[in-house]
């Protein structure tokens, strides 16, 4: 195994990140398949516009083995720019070698050095695995609610 480097996903990227975003939706959050069009819209959206947001990859030896996607936003009350955590995953067979930490950190990194406000995220409350990184990283549980509608 060689070194675990984490970086911006570039445009090579896309048929392997595409790969694994289908495999995140369908297989851990147990949704259907996305469609293909439209999740390639998606993350075609990320590389084109940086404005609206980034992906970051966990990559060894020319292999893709996790993703980390931020989506930008606005803070009306710290008059900055915020960040939402969307996605964080790694696959299944590269897990417990500290991915998932390395993708959080570098999101993290990424916010302060470009002086966003914060950055928040969700989980379901059942993901147990989730929530003990993000506590282990020292996030805490946010005093607003979230809502929803569909």
């Amino acid at each position: 195994m060689g070194e675990v480097m984490i970086r911006p996903a570039r445009k090579t990227d896309i048929d392997h990140l595409l790969d694994m975003i289908v495999q995140y939706i369908v297989d851990f959050y147990n949704r259907p398949k996305p469609d293909e069009r439209l999740l390639m819209e998606l993350v075609n959206q990320l590389l084109e516009n940086p404005a609206s947001g980034i992906q970051f990859v966990a990559e060894e030896d020319g292999k893709l083995l996790g993703f980390a996607t931020l989506y930008f936003s606005f803070s009306t009350l710290q008059v900055k720019r915020m960040a939402i955590l969307n996605d964080l995953f790694v696959l299944p067979d590269a897990r417990g070698r500290k991915l998932g930490e390395k993708l959080f950190q570098t999101c993290l990194s990424y916010i302060r050095e470009n002086d966003f406000a914060y950055m928040t995220w969700e989980t379901a409350k059942d993901n147990k695995v989730a929530r003990a990184l993000y506590n282990k990283m020292g996030g805490q549980l946010s005093e607003w609610l979230v809502y929803e509608m569909s």
